[in-house]
C-alpha cells in the first residue's frame, strides 16, 4: 500500500463520504432546473480560479448552461417544434389519398417502430451529453462529428424557405381585416364602354387568382425571375424579425413565446371544428375522410409515405430535438416525454384532419349546390329540344331541385339518351367527386380553405384566426429549427448567442430574397423537395448506427439506466439495434429510387391559360437540386476524412484529477510521473471527455492498474466523469 494511503483515506472520510445526492441536497434551493457547482481550477502555474458550471458540464471552465423554467415550457417547446404546418396541410391529404381511416393503421405502426424509438434516442443523447448536435456526435465518435454539421446545414436550408411560408401567412393575416374578404370574388376591370371580370380570374376562381396574382404575382416559369415582390419582401422581413427577437436570448426568450405559439393553434382548431360541425355538409366530409379503403393498405407506396410523414412530423434529424433536450435536467424522464410528444403530434394530426375535412365537406356541398343549379337551368333550356318533358319525374319541382332530385333526373336522362348524353353537356354533380379533388400544402391553405371561409358567417374573424394559427404553427417549428443551428454553433465555437442569432437571421433574410421574387414559389418547391428529404434520412440512419453499433447499445442502455433511474424496455434495444436501422435503410433506398425515377419538376402557373402545368427544371435547376443534397450531406464524409487521416487532432496533453470537497469540485492538473493512489479521483482531459454525466453510481472502482492512463469506463469514455482510486475498503456511493 502506498505510503500516503492513510492520509488519502482520512481526507476521504472528511470530505467525500457523502454521496452526490447528499451534496446536492445541501445546495441552496432554487427554481433552476440545473443545480450548479463551484469549480476551482488549478493550472500548471499554480494559479487558482473559481467558476460556476452546471452539474454534468463537459469541462470545468464552461459557462452556466441555460435551463427551462419548467417542465411544461419544455414540453410545449418540443410540441411546438414537432407540430407544424405539415400536420395541417400534409397529413389530411395523405390520409385521403391513401385509404382514409385505413391510413391511420400503417401510420400508427410506423410511429411505434420508427418515430418513438428515434425520438427517444435524440432526446436521450441530448439530455445525457448536454450539447447541441455537433457536440453530441463529436462525443459519441469524433469521426462521425459531421452528422451534427449536416444537421445544421439542413436546418439552415429549411429555415430559408419555411419562414417564407410564414411570411405568406402574415400577408393573408394582414389582408383578413376587411369585409368582404379581398379574395371573395373576382376583381372587375372597367373601361369607357364596359365592365368585365379579369380573364385570368374568370378562367380559374377568385381564391386561386388572389393567391397566384395578388399575393405571389407569380411568373410563368422558374427561369423568369421578374424582380422582387415588395409585399412579400416586407412580410419576410417581419417574419425574420419576429424569429430574431424571440430567439435572441435563447430558450429564456423563446420558451416564454412557446406558451402562446404552441397552445393557440389548439384553441383555433377546436373552435374551427365546433363551427364546422354546425355547417351543412361537414358530416359528409368527415364520413368521406374516415371511410376505410382497406385494399389500399397493401400497397408499398402507402407505407413509404406513412414512414416519411412519421419521420418529418417529429422533426427527426434536424438537431432541434437534441438542442431543446440539452437544456434539461439530468434526471428528467425523457422516455415519458418521447411517448407524450409523439402521441400529441399524432392526435393533433387527426384533429387537423377532422377540421380540414369538415370544412371541405361544407365547401363541397356549396360547390355541389352551384353545380346542381347551373345544370338544372341547362335541363330547363333543353326541354323539348333534346330532352322530353316526360323524362322529368312529376314530383320534382324544377325551381327548387335538391342534389338527390338532380341525381335521379340525370340517371333517367342518361339511361334513355345513352348515346346522346355526352352532347348534352350535363355534369354529374357529386359531393364525392368534389371531395376527391385532393389538395395539399399551399393549395389547401391558401386556395381551398380560404374559399371555404368566404362562405362562413363572420368570415373575416375566421380568416384572422386561421392565418394567425398558421403563423404560430410555423413559428413553433422555426424556433426549433433555428435552435438546431444556434445551439451547436454556440457550444462548439463559444460565440455570443445574441450576435450569432442576429447574424444568422440577417444572412437568412438576405438569401431568402430569392424566395420573394416573382418566381420565388418555384424555389420554395425546389428546396422543399430536395434540401431535406434525402439528407435528413441519411443523418438519422447515421445517428442510429452511431448509437447502436459505434457507441454500443449495451453502453447506451447503462447510460439510460444511470440517467433515468430505470432500465428502458427491452423493446428499444431491438428497435435501435436491428429493426429501426433496417426500416430506415429501406425508406432511404425507396426515397432515392423515387427521386431518381421522377425527373425534377415543379408545378408552374400559366397566366394566359389560368391553370397549373407541370414543367421540368432547366439544366441549371437540376444542378441546383443535386447541389442542395450534396451540400447538406457533405460535412459527414469531410469530417470523417479529416479525423481518419488525423488532419484534425483533438488530443491534448496533460491529465486532470478531480475531487469533490464539501460541495465543490476541485480540479487539479496531474503532475507528470505521478503514478500512485494519492489522487482521489482520476479523469480524462476535457477534449477526451467532452461531456461527463453524473449517474446512479458516482464513484466507479478501477480494475487492474490504477495509473492515470487507465480507461475503465464501460464505454471507453468516462460516462460518469469521476473515478475513485482503487481503495479496497471504500464503499461505492449510491444515487
Amino acid at each position: 500500500m502506498p505510503k500516503n494511503s492513510k492520509a488519502v483515506k482520512r481526507e476521504l472520510d472528511d470530505d467525500v463520504t457523502e454521496s452526490v445526492k447528499d451534496l446536492l441536497s445541501n445546495e441552496d434551493a432554487c427554481d433552476d432546473s440545473f443545480k450548479k457547482s463551484s469549480l476551482i481550477v488549478s493550472n500548471h502555474e499554480g494559479e487558482r480560479k473559481e467558476c460556476d458550471v452546471e452539474e454534468g458540464g463537459s469541462d470545468g471552465e464552461e459557462e452556466e448552461r441555460p435551463a427551462w423554467n419548467s417542465k411544461l415550457q419544455y414540453i410545449l417547446a418540443q410540441v411546438g417544434f414537432s407540430v407544424g404546418l405539415g400536420n395541417v396541410w400534409r397529413f389530411p391529404y395523405l390520409c385521403q389519398k391513401n385509404g382514409g381511416g385505413a391510413y391511420l393503421v400503417p401510420y400508427l405502426i410506423l410511429l411505434i417502430l420508427i418515430g418513438i424509438p428515434l425520438f427517444f434516442l435524440e432526446l436521450a443523447v441530448g439530455q445525457r451529453i448536454r450539447r447541441g448536435s455537433i457536440g453530441v456526435w463529436n462525443y459519441i465518435s469524433p469521426r462521425l462529428g459531421g452528422i451534427g454539421f449536416a444537421s445544421c446545414v439542413v436546418c439552415f436550408f429549411v429555415a430559408l424557405y419555411y419562414n417564407v411560408i410564414i411570411s405568406w401567412s402574415l400577408f393573408y393575416f394582414s389582408q383578413s381585416f376587411q369585409q368582404p374578404l379581398p379574395w371573395h370574388e373576382c376583381p372587375l376591370i372597367k373601361n369607357k364602354t364596359s365592365t368585365y371580370v379579369v380573364p385570368e380570374c374568370e378562367k380559374s376562381s377568385a381564391t386561386t387568382y388572389y393567391w397566384y396574382r395578388e399575393a405571389l404575382d407569380i411568373s410563368d416559369n422558374i427561369s423568369v425571375g421578374g424582380g422582387l415582390n415588395w409585399k412579400m419582401t416586407v412580410c419576410l422581413l417581419v417574419a425574420w424579425s419576429i424569429v430574431c427577437l424571440a430567439m435572441i436570448k435563447g430558450i429564456q426568450s423563446s420558451g416564454k413565446v412557446m406558451y402562446f405559439s404552441s397552445l393557440f393553434p389548439y384553441v383555433v382548431l377546436i373552435c374551427f371544428l365546433v363551427r364546422a360541425l354546425l355547417l351543412k355538409g361537414s358530416v359528409d366530409g368527415i364520413r368521406h375522410m374516415f371511410t376505410p379503403k382497406l385494399e389500399i393498405m397493401l400497397e408499398a407506396k402507402v407505407w413509404r409515405e406513412a414512414a416519411t410523414q412519421v419521420f418529418f412530423a417529429l422533426g427527426l434529424g434536424f438537431g432541434g430535438v437534441i438542442a431543446f433536450s440539452s437544456y434539461n435536467k439530468q434526471d428528467n424522464n425523457c422516455h415519458f416525454d418521447a411517448v407524450l410528444v409523439s402521441f400529441i403530434n399524432f392526435f393533433t394530426s387527426v384533429l387537423a384532419t377532422l377540421v380540414v375535412f369538415a370544412v371541405l365537406g361544407f365547401k363541397a356541398n356549396i360547390m355541389n349546390s352551384k353545380c346542381v343549379t347551373l345544370n338544372t337551368n341547362k335541363i330547363v333550356s333543353l326541354l323539348g329540344k333534346g330532352i322530353e318533358p316526360s323524362l322529368i319525374p312529376h314530383h320534382i319541382n324544377l325551381t327548387h331541385v335538391s342534389a338527390e332530385d338532380y341525381q335521379q333526373m340525370i340517371d333517367i336522362i342518361k339511361g334513355v339518351k345513352e348515346d346522346q348524353f355526352p352532347m348534352l353537356g350535363l355534369a354529374s354533380c357529386s359531393i364525392e367527386d368534389e371531395l376527391n379533388k385532393a389538395v395539399q400544402g399551399t393549395g389547401l391553405a391558401f386556395i381551398a380553405f380560404t374559399e371555404a371561409m368566404t362562405h362562413f358567417p363572420a368570415s373575416p374573424f375566421w380568416s384572422v384566426m386561421f392565418f394567425l394559427m398558421l403563423v404560430n404553427l410555423g413559428l413553433g417549428s422555426m424556433f426549433g429549427t433555428i435552435e438546431g443551428i444556434l445551439t451547436p454553433l454556440v457550444d462548439t465555437f463559444k460565440v455570443r448567442k445574441e450576435f450569432l442569432t442576429v447574424g444568422c437571421c440577417a444572412l437568412a433574410f438576405s438569401i431568402g430574397l430569392l424566395f420573394v421574387q416573382r418566381s420565388g414559389n418555384y424555389y420554395v418547391t425546389m428546396f422543399d423537395d430536395y434540401s431535406a428529404t434525402l439528407p435528413l434520412l441519411i443523418v438519422v440512419v447515421l445517428e442510429n448506427v452511431a448509437i447502436a453499433w459505434v457507441y454500443g447499445i449495451d453502453k447506451f442502455f447503462e447510460d439510460l439506466k444511470d440517467m433515468l433511474g430505470f432500465t428502458p424496455y427491452r423493446f428499444y434495444y431491438y428497435m435501435w439495434k436491428y429493426v429501426t436501422p433496417i426500416l430506415l435503410l429501406v425508406l432511404l433506398c425507396a426515397s432515392f429510387i423515387q427521386l431518381s425515377m421522377t425527373p425534377p419538376s415543379y408545378s408552374a402557373w400559366i397566366q394566359e391559360e389560368a391553370k397549373e402545368q407541370s414543367l421540368h427544371f432547366p439544366p441549371w435547376g437540376i444542378v441546383v437540386c443535386i447541389s442542395l443534397v450534396v451540400m447538406a450531406i457533405m460535412p459527414v464524409p469531410v469530417v470523417f476524412g479529416l479525423r481518419y487521416f488525423n488532419i484534425i487532432d483533438d488530443s491534448t496533453s496533460g491529465l486532470s484529477t478531480v475531487a469533490y470537497k464539501k460541495g465543490r469540485i476541485i480540479k487539479e492538473t496531474a503532475r507528470p510521473g505521478e503514478d500512485d493512489d494519492t489522487s482521489l479521483i482520476q479523469g480524462k482531459s476535457p477534449s477526451e471527455q467532452p461531456s461527463p454525466m453524473p449517474g446512479n453510481s458516482i464513484y466507479r472502482k478501477q480494475s487492474g492498474s490504477g495509473g492515470p492512463d487507465a480507461d475503465t469506463a464501460p464505454n471507453g469514455r468516462y460516462g460518469i466523469g469521476y473515478l475513485m482510486a482503487d481503495i479496497p475498503d471504500m464503499p461505492e456511493s449510491d444515487l
